[in-house]
């Protein structure tokens, strides 16, 4: 199929641009931004040369573009969140984009959340998304992918939906299939959940969990990371800002047109991964023909999977996995920290984090432990 090298897209719920990033290194250019949060504003103002726009609900209408994109809010869906589903204030306010898409309907329609939506409320916030587009003629495809098989270093899965009036959206989302992959027993670092202990940690084999967006008065609350060979008092570190960056698929400083670290973190660990983007923007570019795997009709009212399409209103299960590509991270996770700066956990968030790791009933390397009690010792000697 031909390169179309002439599309233009609108990002909606905009936030620092990982969708635009993506979209443009795959040749589509960015017409329109909406984003209402005014340290994401001044950063997508820095580094885009588009019409930028605040509040959705102000929004009157949108120009006629080729793709429209909606990474939504996820505040009501996410399992830290406050699931309130579909109908709360936040996540809610994806009705606000299907009503600008209805007004001037864009040939492609891409929208991004959590893995949750689809079992939360028995998947109530995928049946109102895939109801309306099918109520409207629409075929749509998701699938959930993880970030890690992009060549990040970071664990981040996360659903994708495509939808067109005209086109067959599983020539985006299902083209690519690189299975399930093979597990290393052994990494130079692991990622965890420092502010856990109690339930999980949210242990990473050479990667981190999926970054979160922190609070909204800009606590950051990055993961942590123990790189095995790190020096007593190093070797259990938070990644920087600028390796977050990196961990997300932006260039390093990205998000410096903020000074508060705190609203740094919050805004990437809310943003799309670049990569991710890409691929998608790659697909509605050039459409594959979709790959050959086992398929089964899918009746409404049954759990939603892992990806779906319907097709002239006929809904399918797809068995696919979650890495549509295998591409290897340029640098390992302790290389990574190397290279953008990382921080020694402190004291009293290392303490805490053991304190709780050792009341519960979790199970962690025995090395992990030992590497934790060490470097809670050195950080204590150093506080004093």
């Amino acid at each position: 199929m031909l390169k179309d090298v002439h599309m233009r897209s609108v990002g909606l719920f905009a936030g620092i641009g990982g969708f635009e990033v993506g979209l443009q290194r795959a040749g589509i250019d960015t017409e329109l931004l909406c984003e209402y949060w005014d340290p994401a504003t001044r950063v997508l103002r820095r580094r885009f040369d588009a019409e930028i726009v605040g509040d959705i609900r102000d929004l009157e209408s949108l120009p006629l573009v080729e793709v429209v994109t909606a990474g939504f809010p996820c505040t009501d869906l996410s399992q830290v969140g406050r699931t309130a589903g579909i109908a709360g204030s936040e996540s809610g306010l994806v009705r606000e984009a299907f009503r600008l898409i209805e007004k001037a309907p864009p040939r492609w329609v891409v929208l991004e959340n959590v893995p949750n939506m689809l079992s939360l409320g028995r998947g109530a916030a995928m049946s109102f998304i895939a109801e309306w587009f099918e109520q409207r003629g629409w075929n749509w495809a998701y699938r959930t992918v993880d970030s890690q098989h992009f060549g990040l270093r970071q664990r981040r899965r996360r659903v994708f939906l495509v939808a067109s009036r005209t086109e067959d959206p599983r020539g985006v989302l299902f083209g690519d299939e690189a299975g399930t992959p093979k597990i290393r027993s052994s990494h130079t670092a692991y990622g965890f959940y420092w502010t856990e202990g109690n339930r999980g940690v949210g242990w990473g084999l050479g990667v981190t969990p999926t970054l979160k967006g922190g609070s909204k008065v800009g606590i950051a609350s990055p993961p942590a990371v123990w790189r095995v060979e790190g020096e007593l008092g190093q070797a259990i570190a938070r990644p920087s800002i600028n390796a977050g960056e990196r961990l997300q698929g932006f260039r390093s400083g990205w998000t410096k047109v903020e000074s508060k670290e705190g609203l740094r973190w919050k805004m990437v660990g809310n943003a799309v991964s670049v990569p991710v983007a890409e691929w998608i923007g790659a697909g509605l570019v050039a459409p594959k023909d979709p790959v050959d795997v086992s398929r089964r009709s899918l009746v409404e009212g049954q759990r939603w999977p892992s990806a779906a399409a319907s097709i002239g209103g006929k809904r399918e299960s797809w068995e696919l996995s979650e890495r549509p590509l295998a591409r290897r991270a340029p640098q390992s996770l302790s290389a990574l920290l190397g290279a953008y700066g990382l921080q020694p956990l402190s004291y009293g968030a290392a303490h805490g984090f053991y304190t709780r790791l050792q009341a519960s009933s979790l199970r962690v390397q025995p090395e992990f432990k030992a590497a934790l009690a060490a470097h809670v010792e050195a950080s204590r000697l150093v506080k004093n």
